[in-house]
């Protein structure tokens, strides 16, 4: 897949193209259905399917109070959109110039002038261009003009809940992970480093690893079955979001409990990613240490019947 991060990158031979323009974040089911239909129309065509998004999130610039965190930083949004079938994505710094471009000149200078697109594919509330001024009709009839064609998707749902990136974020931010990953396609994940002082450089044997600062979204504080890949290597875990109120305030942390856990090698660069698959309670702050730690021995009883039945419907 090919990334460019300013119209300027844009080779002159890469139209004919198919084109989406979005924030794109979390690359739901939606977002997937969308660029499965891109890569069939540009394929068909001998065209390319191209997304077109912003970073940083537009309202970061525009509303930085409102500001969402995001579900997928840009890295994994592109890794993201290469595995659905993206041929390109042209990622525009999104500044205070950008926010002040009409929508008419914004499908003239890059759907039509820079890209060449024959079709742009939006879901049913796309809007654009200066105080999102354009929506679908206005993209109708600028595609006629420009000589584009506007495919207009209607409101997905999924489980009684819409596709979007703000329902799975409220999904998440109450700690509904499996409803989030219905939505996503897949479960809900986030990728970091392993958290300082914890001996790097050599043979790692304590079965526990913090995630280094994350200022993205995280499911609600609590306990959760997950995932934890290490370098490439799967490890099934037992994972605390939150502020561990038995140990007093201003602990915030995500820390994960290896339950098949060996020796492994970890850098402070080292990637890890963290899936979150079931919540198996709300954080609760125990009387002693010892209540906490009786808690956390069915906390790993549950998450090891979960990888069982796991295995078993595999």
């Amino acid at each position: 897949m090919q990334v460019f991060h300013k119209l300027d990158d844009v080779p002159q031979e890469l139209g004919p193209t198919i084109v989406s323009v979005g924030n794109f974040d979390g690359v739901h089911l939606a977002h997937q259905e969308v660029v499965r239909r891109m890569s069939q129309s540009a394929h068909a065509h001998g065209g390319k399917a191209v997304v077109v998004t912003f970073e940083p999130h537009p309202l970061r610039i525009l509303r930085p109070d409102v500001a969402p965190k995001l579900l997928t930083p840009l890295p994994v949004k592109l890794q993201l959109l290469e595995e659905a079938g993206v041929d390109a994505v042209l990622v525009l710094p999104f500044t205070r110039d950008l926010s002040l471009v009409s929508a008419h000149d914004f499908a003239r200078d890059v759907l039509s002038g820079t890209l060449h697109a024959r079709e742009v594919h939006e879901g049913y509330n796309f809007h654009f261009g200066h105080k999102a001024q354009g929506n679908i009709h206005t993209l109708g009839a600028l595609g006629k003009e420009l000589g584009f064609e506007a495919v207009v998707y209607g409101e997905q749902k999924k489980r009684g809940h819409h596709v979007s990136s703000s329902e799975i974020r409220k999904l998440l931010e109450r700690g509904e992970v499996g409803k989030a990953r219905a939505l996503l396609g897949r479960p809900f994940g986030v990728v970091s480093t392993p958290g300082r002082g914890r001996g790097y450089g050599h043979k790692y044997t304590v079965p526990t690893i913090n995630l280094s600062r994350y200022d993205e979204l995280v499911p609600a504080d609590g306990v959760y079955v997950t995932w934890l890949r290490v370098a490439g290597e799967c490890f099934e875990a037992v994972t605390n979001v939150g502020n561990r109120p038995t140990f007093g305030p201003d602990s915030f942390a995500i820390e994960s409990h290896l339950l098949n856990f060996h020796p492994i090698e970890l850098l402070a660069q080292t990637e890890l990613e963290l899936i979150f698959l079931k919540r198996l309670r709300c954080e609760i702050k125990f009387p002693s240490v010892e209540a906490l730690r009786e808690q956390i021995a069915k906390d790993v009883h549950r998450a090891r019947r979960y990888f069982r039945l796991l295995k078993g419907k595999a």
